[in-house]
This record gives structure tokens, sequence and C-alpha cells, in this order.
């Protein structure tokens, strides 16, 4: 008999990739996991005069401004009403950077005052640029959900973040069906996730534990909590009231607002869009439902 060719139900669909922290970024076709994360994946972060992280909380032009990694190294900026900038890895020989990335300290190394001058002007505020030199020993995972070793870039919290589409379809049916319709459907880059995976019932990766994604298997280690970051049209720069209006009256988990799921990798390897994934473990939880 003829073989058949069984096409997998889950399936990777688009992988994101944000070289610098709050900002926009690249949608490759494949990507490198690292035991942080994606390869390049927010290895650069701006700070302010006291060393804080900044993000779009706090300036949602950021949504505006975006960053892709040059194949000769660094990374190039670019920006409404700035010339694009090239700015290369810093030498960690140069020193490094006692920065407060919410509430955690994390060693970086300062870019040239080229890149602290660029995004000043942007922003009309003081910033630097930094540069995560060696996420292998500067940033551990959160002990609660991590294991001794363990390590992240410099994301949020963990090393990878993974989003589904059929969830992100029953969120908008939500809104569609809320106070702020107006607002909705959201695009799955409101909430800026590493990897996104057709294929799912909605809400089916709240009883994930561990997955495969083609080669690479993770531990799926909590919900990913929202903030007002995903209010921020990535477009415009423009806040509204959604999802958080929304996910308030159906997705709250105890005193959090969530959405997607945070990964770390148990092992390293490409992902590649079409890859299949397949759920290795499941587990019990009281997160709730669409529509509960």
């Amino acid at each position: 008999m003829p073989s058949v060719e069984v096409t997998p139900r889950l399936v990777l669909s688009s992988l994101h990739v944000h070289p610098v922290k709050a900002m926009g970024g690249t949608a490759p076709a494949h990507a490198e996991v690292e035991p942080w994360g994606l390869a390049g994946d927010r290895r650069w972060m701006l700070v302010d005069t006291a060393g804080r992280v900044v993000t779009q909380r706090q300036y949602p032009r950021l949504a505006l401004a975006s960053a892709e990694l040059p194949p000769d190294g660094g990374v190039r900026v670019s920006a409404p009403g700035r010339d694009p900038l090239t700015v290369p890895v810093p030498d960690p020989a140069v020193g490094t950077l006692a920065v407060d990335l919410f509430g955690t300290k994390v060693d970086v190394v300062p870019a040239d005052s080229a890149a602290d001058a660029w995004f000043s002007a942007y922003l009309d505020t003081g910033v630097r640029l930094v540069h995560l030199d060696d996420p292998a020993r500067r940033r551990p995972v959160d002990p609660e959900h991590g294991l001794p070793g363990e390590t992240v870039n410099l994301a949020d919290g963990f090393p990878l973040l993974v989003t589904t589409t059929a969830s992100l379809d029953a969120l908008n049916a939500l809104i569609a069906d809320g106070d702020h319709a107006d607002e909705g459907p959201l695009p799955m880059e409101r909430f800026r996730p590493n990897a996104v995976v057709d294929g799912t019932t909605e809400w089916e990766e709240d009883r994930w534990a561990r997955v495969a994604i083609g080669e690479v298997t993770f531990r799926v280690v909590k919900p990913c909590a929202r903030c007002v970051v995903t209010t921020t049209d990535q477009r415009t720069a423009v806040r509204g009231k959604e999802p958080l209006r929304t996910l308030s009256r159906h997705r709250r988990f105890g005193n959090r607002l969530v959405f997607g799921q945070n990964l770390v990798p148990e092992t390293t390897g490409r992902l590649r869009i079409g890859d299949p994934l397949r759920i290795l473990a499941t587990r019990e939880t009281d997160a709730p439902q669409a529509g509960a």
C-alpha cells in the first residue's frame, strides 16, 4: 500500500526575534534555540540614567522602533524621524554596568555613545543602550520556576514565550462581545511572542507541561502575566483598554491576567516554521477557561 502522509495537528506557524527589548524585531523562517532563548533575541535593552530598564511601559513610542541583526554582527536600529544606525557589539573589556531589570540586578556592557545619543534623541530623554554579553552566567531563571544552571536573556522572565492562534481567536471573540469591541480584533504582535502555534483548541496550552517543537524540547513553566504593553498598538503606539479589560474578566489567574505560556529549553537546536509541536506531558490546572 502507498504510504499516507499524516499532517501534524499542531504546527509552528511563525517565529519572532526582538534583538532590542521593547522594540520591533524580525520574523525569520528559522531560528536557533540557545539555553537562554532564541539566538539574538533580547540581548540588548535600554536603561535610564539611574540604570533602570526602559520599555514600552514608560515609552509607547518604542513600539515604532525596530531592530535587526546584520550579518556582520551588532544590531541595526531604525525609528521614525531617525536615520538607521548600526551599533557594534561592545567589548566587555571596557567594563560592565549593573542595571535594574524589574528588581533584578544584571551586569551588562554599555554600547557606544552614538547609540545613547540616537535613542535619547528619539525618546527625548536620557537613556543608554546596553548589551548582555554572556547569558550563560549573567542572569539565572527565577529559582521558583527554574532549575540550577538555567539562565535567561533580557526577556521579562523566561527564555521563550509561546502563544496559539486559537486562543487569540477566542480572545478576540470575547473582545467583540465586550465594551471596547471597536478595539478588536487584536493582532498577535500585541503579545510579542517568540513562537506561535496553529492547530490547538482554545486555551489548550494551559495544560501543557512539556512539549517538543521540531527537534527541541521545552518545559512549560508558567502562564505569561500580561501588562499595559499589550494595550499598545505596535504600529501606531496608541494605547487602548484591550486586551486587559477582557483578560481581567475571562483570563484572571490569581492576581495575574494571562495569555500565552513561558518556556525553558531542555535542549538546543533549530526551529523552523512548519515544525510539528508534540505534547510530551500535561498538567492539571485551575487557569480559567474562556467564558468562565
